[in-house]
């Protein structure tokens, strides 16, 4: 992430972004409600959950999006409006309305979220008067954009936030994002929320097909726990106001770069919610490398990092490489043993312990020492080809266990 030590830049550096974070009293002391505003209608584009148990503000905000444009993000922490039937309905319906007569908008144009405990009565009125009350409050001071970052935390312990700018023909664009999420973490979307504002002009169709490929390469390439939520969103505004020509083809010159960057923000904002996974002590790199191709890749990548037995192993610092190919041989692709080499490490040094399918000489007690480190790295080749895949997870902890056995208690 591109930083400046003279001052803070985050989702209000976007030209024409206004933000705020308030408490209205859902949680019992955190902010818990973000409001995210572009002064003018942005392109904009979605992704969300694959649960087939779906959230109310998830509804709503897959049939306000297929317009294309979107003006205001509007998130709740502390209850994810799920399971709560014509009542969560109306909710995140009141949600929506309240937001854009402030604002003097189409309700359309408002897109919501929620996340937090699952199959509570959801406080409606509570909510539409923070939401009337806060919106005044918009700004485009950098510590608005700053309460909005920490008003989407739930068991998160930290803001998870990321800027960048790029030069497109003389014209700085500033990219912004905020995401959280800490457990109920899974590839495919999880229980996670990601908002990114941008000031680039683009076709909402294209700024759709860049979306969907950069999640796809970051936030569907995290674990923590293989359990995929029911309220999970990313949701992507640009503006356009940095004043470029209108990008309107993927052979526009400037489209490869922008999307380029918006794969980067993601990543970032996706490995900072593995780091703070709940209970987590290790950030764990997966790599698949030789594959015959890039998805087979992938496949295998997600399989290993959710295997149960390999984060455990991880854990207790125990170089068994034997659950890392079981998990491999279990991903449902063609998968030749025989072949693969494999390496485990930290972040500075990998030991190969499997030579084209046989156990490599290696020093046992040496890995081990590596494995203590905080951030490991997990590097399969198939040598079966140039497809490639990478992803991210976290260790299974007692202390995992221990927080989520008594989550709502």
């Amino acid at each position: 992430m591109n930083t400046n030590n003279k001052m803070i830049r985050n989702l209000t550096t976007v030209r024409g972004i206004k933000c705020w974070g308030a408490h209205i009293g859902i949680k019992s002391m955190r902010r818990d409600l973000a409001l995210i505003y572009s002064e003018v209608p942005a392109s904009a584009a979605c992704t969300f959950t694959q649960n087939e148990v779906v959230a109310e503000p998830v509804k709503l905000s897959r049939e306000h999006i297929k317009s294309g444009k979107a003006q205001l993000i509007v998130c709740n922490a502390g209850n994810a409006n799920a399971c709560t039937g014509e009542q969560g309905r109306l909710a995140a319906e009141a949600m929506a309305q309240s937001a854009a007569e402030e604002l003097g908008i189409e309700k359309e144009l408002v897109i919501v979220a929620s996340t937090g405990l699952i199959g509570e009565p959801f406080p409606t009125e509570d909510v539409v008067s923070g939401i009337r009350e806060n919106m005044a409050k918009l700004s485009n001071d950098a510590k608005a954009g700053s309460f909005a970052a920490n008003a989407i935390l739930t068991t998160d312990t930290f803001a998870k936030e990321g800027f960048m700018d790029f030069d497109l023909n003389g014209t700085t664009i500033n990219i912004a994002g905020i995401s959280k999420g800490s457990g109920m973490i899974h590839p495919n979307m999880a229980t996670m929320l990601g908002f990114i504002v941008c000031d680039l002009a683009i076709e909402p169709k294209l700024l759709n097909k860049a979306v969907k490929e950069c999640v796809d390469l970051s936030f569907n390439m995290i674990t923590v726990d293989g359990d995929t939520s029911t309220n999970d969103m990313v949701a992507v505004l640009c503006n356009g106001m940095a004043g470029n020509e209108m990008i309107k083809s993927e052979q526009d010159e400037g489209y490869q770069l922008f999307r380029n960057r918006l794969e980067e923000m993601m990543v970032h904002l996706a490995k900072l919610i593995i780091s703070d996974g709940e209970g987590a002590s290790k950030f764990i790199e997966y790599q698949v490398v030789g594959a015959p191709s890039d998805k087979v890749a992938r496949t295998l990548v997600r399989e290993i990092s959710d295997s149960t037995l390999v984060k455990a192993a991880m854990f207790g610092r125990d170089p068994n490489w034997g659950r890392i190919v079981c998990a491999a041989g279990n991903a449902g692709v063609s998968f030749d043993y025989a072949n693969v080499d494999l390496h485990l490490g930290d972040n500075e040094t990998l030991i190969q312990v499997l030579d084209k399918g046989k156990p490599a000489d290696f020093d046992r007690n040496h890995v081990k020492r590596l494995l203590r480190e905080s951030h490991l790295r997990i590097r399969l080749d198939m040598n079966a080809g140039d497809g490639q895949g990478v992803g991210w997870g976290a260790d299974l902890t007692t202390d995992y266990v221990m927080f989520n056995s008594v989550y709502t208690t």
